[in-house]
């Protein structure tokens, strides 16, 4: 530290002869009424109020400022209040660099959350589901795709475009706009034209909205209430329990309907749908490996692996007519094409080096799967030219359980062949069934529904082809 002269009494006037002694760099001169208050004059004549005093055993000097913008009272506060802050053993240059970095760390974490609550739905939407895929069935993954879909896309065969899915509206909004009131226009607006679809959006919504508030990144932004149980109560219908299902006497227009339809692998897919019991995308997803012709078995792999059997498949019966309408749908896959095709009135030749038959049982021509997607609108097609009316691809599965009770099945056999998850004590633990056992009571079930449906099955040698008659 600089060895102080003489303090004096700092006025105006006294501040302003301060002059820096010759052949110095600079002069300091201290004031006799505040400790450590000072002016550093330097050789350029430039004047400024300093402050030193000792921390910690340390010589601290600060600049207050120049003495043409402090006055002496200003600059006599401030050093007294430095003073205060060294006597307690404060640093007050570290005390600053400390407050600076605190300010700077709040400025930050104001533009983050500025930003955060910038971003957009479909942005942590397309997050969302890419965490929580591994976790999700096919299907649900699928659900959240096509609700999130701004549709617009042309239609295979230029049959008009894609419809926008249910929480399209909503993905071009802010995070942090979703609330409550938004919401409920939202779903009041989805729900008048499509419920169904609107409730399934509102249910994955909701979902959607409790991850956030589990993801540190995104708590806080949208509204905690935006999909409140009273929105949905208020808005959406009831849901009812589905009770559609083929009854006894329609089983004959239905069957010979649905063998009309043109596309043999569609018409094949529904009638092994009503016979199986399946789920409609466990039977779609049917492969050639999981069908065994030698011990007459199917592998259906379930709906969620995770719920179902010990590798999440269940085996099940290739019960006889099933088992034709496959040997079918086998010969057509395994046959190659023809060495040419006419395209455009072109003959043009197929490639017939590369071809390989199809791994998929139920195959689509036109769909990006390579694999049958939704035959719903010809099952509609020849409900409604049988009299049939709201029978859904699920309905099916439905069916085949209330058939079943014609023919006094046990419901435990039915339940294992359809995929239900056991719920008594009884069937988890002391119902080993085996496949033999199964193929018992579900052929019985087969033949009860074609006997029904006046289709007189006749089963062939295994090197003829099964021929199918209808009774008149």
């Amino acid at each position: 530290m600089v060895k102080k002269e003489k303090k004096k009494n700092f006025t105006e006037g006294v501040v302003d002869r301060f002059k820096c002694e010759p052949g110095k760099q600079q002069s300091l001169y201290w004031d006799a009424k505040t400790p450590g208050l000072g002016v550093r004059v330097t050789q350029a004549g430039a004047k400024s109020y300093i402050f030193e005093a000792w921390v910690n055993k340390k010589s601290l000097r600060i600049t207050i400022g120049d003495t043409r913008t402090y006055s002496i009272k200003k600059a006599q506060a401030e050093a007294t209040h430095l003073k205060g802050l060294t006597d307690k053993g404060i640093n007050p240059r570290k005390q600053e660099e400390e407050q600076v970095a605190a300010e700077a760390a709040i400025a930050e974490a104001k533009q983050i959350d500025a930003e955060r609550r910038d971003i957009l739905l479909s942005e942590v939407w397309g997050e969302y589901t890419k965490a929580r895929r591994s976790k999700w069935g096919a299907r649900h993954l699928a659900d959240h795709e096509a609700v999130a879909d701004a549709g617009g896309r042309e239609v295979l065969r230029g049959e008009g475009v894609t419809s926008p899915g249910a929480l399209a509206a909503l993905m071009p909004l802010k995070l942090g706009q979703i609330d409550a009131e938004q919401v409920k226009a939202w779903l009041g607006n989805e729900a008048s034209h499509r419920p169904t679809q609107a409730g399934l959006a509102f249910r994955l919504l909701a979902a959607f909205l409790r991850w956030c508030e589990d993801t540190p990144k995104y708590r806080g932004i949208a509204s905690p209430d935006a999909c409140s149980t009273r929105i949905a109560k208020d808005i959406l219908p009831k849901r009812a329990a589905k009770r559609d299902c083929l009854q006894r006497e329609q089983l004959r227009d239905w069957f010979a309907e649905v063998r009309r339809i043109s596309n043999p692998t569609i018409a094949a897919y529904l009638q092994i749908l009503l016979l199986t019991g399946p789920r409609r995308e466990e039977l779609a997803g049917l492969k050639w490996d999981d069908v065994d012709f030698k011990w007459n078995t199917l592998t259906i792999r379930d709906k969620d692996e995770s719920k179902g059997g010990e590798d999440g498949f269940r085996t099940i019966p290739l019960t006889p007519y099933v088992a034709s309408l496959l040997v079918g749908l086998k010969q057509r896959n395994d046959t190659p094409p023809p060495k040419h095709r006419i395209l455009h009135g072109k003959k043009i030749e197929n490639d017939l080096t590369n071809w390989k038959p199809s791994p998929w049982v139920f195959t689509s021509k036109t769909a990006a799967t390579g694999r049958l997607t939704d035959p719903t609108r010809q099952h509609y097609e020849a409900c409604a030219a049988a009299g049939i009316e709201s029978l859904t691809l699920h309905g099916l599965r439905r069916s085949f359980g209330t058939l079943s009770e014609w023919c006094e099945v046990p419901a435990g056999i039915v339940a294992q062949i359809q995929g239900h998850k056991p719920s008594a004590t009884a069937e988890k633990h002391y119902r080993v069934r085996p496949v033999d056992l199964l193929r018992m009571w579900h052929t019985k079930i087969e033949a009860w529904i074609l006997e029904q449906a006046k289709i007189e099955f006749k089963q062939a040698d295994k090197q003829e082809q099964p021929r199918l008659q209808e009774v008149a």
